[in-house]
């Protein structure tokens, strides 16, 4: 009896300190997610980089040197993309400052929209028609809204730099001691679930691995047909938003405002027709690849059905935004594992499939935990 007091005092004390780390850590859950997401996602490119480096830069500068490509080839496009945004809306400021001094003619398929067609020709006249009417609008407006705004948005950036910063700290860390890591949590696998804790470990690699690609993938179609749409439409920059559109289609919902964007400036220049064609080609196209050629990527890796990649990306994104892309198919696909075992099927086969590597880099392979063989190898 003495003996179990003391095991479920141990188990209560245990969890009490596990909960404490948690709660201390709560505000880095999201930086320590991020670089264990991107660094399992680019682990076999970083074993290649590192085995071209002499053996005397594994501690610190080749986990260094990678960080900072790695920081770059992410945050590179992402900043590109917002500048162009940026640039834009310039332009558009621009464009009310000529209509507050000048004033703007009137569209003339604008009256001819269907149900909001005059309400919108009357605003028009009255704030970009009519000289000084962009000042007497922005007179009239919430100021307290509009600062709000403002200070929402700046918060917005403060915390996601925040959250960059410290992502990028974090996964240099783990790119240079994830041997140790790795097999820290093979022994607790292990030990805790067995030989069925190898394949848990490589369904979630395999998921987080498949739905990064599968992203970069949809990128690179949405910004190739959407920008060949902008070019056919006579948009002086179609290669640049273009380019935009293709890194926003990354993130779900992201796209539409681009092609949006895109359509109101060649309204604004006078062709309705090509705008119109630009939106409904471009909602067309963005839809297509988030909703079906996203799952039909992700779930072909994953033996994942398509209703469930496309469940499990919306619902994690709608739960815990851009991580859920990740851990959402993640999830879904280690509950079908799961299902399976409890079922009697014996579970889902290991998709080790162009995951497992030797065991050393210069040798024959050899058997290794299976979250190892998702590491690099430092020492090659």
């Amino acid at each position: 009896m003495t003996f179990k007091l003391t095991a479920r005092a141990g188990w209560i004390v245990g969890a009490a300190i596990l909960l404490l780390s948690l709660w201390i850590l709560q505000s880095f859950v999201v930086p320590l997610a991020w670089a264990s997401i991107v660094a399992v996602a680019s682990w076999p490119v970083y074993r290649r980089f590192a085995d071209r480096l002499p053996r005397r830069f594994a501690s610190n500068l080749t986990p260094l040197l990678f960080t900072v490509l790695v920081t770059l080839s992410v945050l590179g496009p992402v900043l590109f993309a917002f500048g162009a945004l940026v640039a834009q809306g310039q332009a558009w400021a621009h464009q009310l400052i000529v209509a507050d001094r000048e004033g703007l003619a009137l569209p003339g398929w604008l009256e001819e929209i269907p149900l909001f067609g005059t309400w919108l020709a009357e605003q028009w006249r009255a704030i970009l028609g009519t000289p000084g009417g962009v000042a007497l609008w922005w007179q009239h407006a919430d100021a307290r809204f509009l600062f709000g705004w403002a200070g929402s948005v700046g918060q917005f950036a403060g915390h996601h730099a925040f959250l960059v910063f410290f992502s990028v700290l974090a996964l240099f860390f783990v790119y240079r001691d994830g041997d140790a890591l790795a097999g820290e949590i093979d022994r607790i696998v292990r030990a805790r679930l067995g030989h069925r804790g190898e394949r848990y470990l490589d369904r979630a690699v395999v998921a987080v691995r498949a739905t990064g690609y599968g992203t970069i993938v949809v990128g690179l179609i949405d910004g190739t047909l959407i920008g060949i749409t902008f070019a056919l439409a006579e948009e002086p920059s179609a290669a640049v938003w273009g380019a935009v559109t293709g890194l926003l289609a990354q993130v779900p919902f992201l796209a539409y405002p681009a092609v949006a964007a895109v359509a109101v400036a060649l309204a604004a220049k006078g062709a309705g027709g090509a705008a119109f064609a630009v939106l409904c080609v471009g909602v067309v196209i963005v839809f297509a690849t988030d909703k079906i050629a996203r799952p039909l990527l992700v779930g072909g890796a994953m033996k994942l059905g398509f209703l469930w990649v496309l469940l499990g990306s919306l619902g994690g994104f709608e739960t815990l935004g851009l991580l859920g892309l990740f851990l959402g198919p993640a999830a879904l696909a280690l509950g079908g594992t799961l299902l399976r075992e409890w079922g009697g099927g014996g579970g889902l086969p290991a998709a080790a499939g162009g995951i497992g590597v030797p065991g050393k880099l210069e040798g024959a392979a050899v058997p290794t935990p299976v979250l190892t063989k998702c590491l690099p190898d430092r020492h090659a």
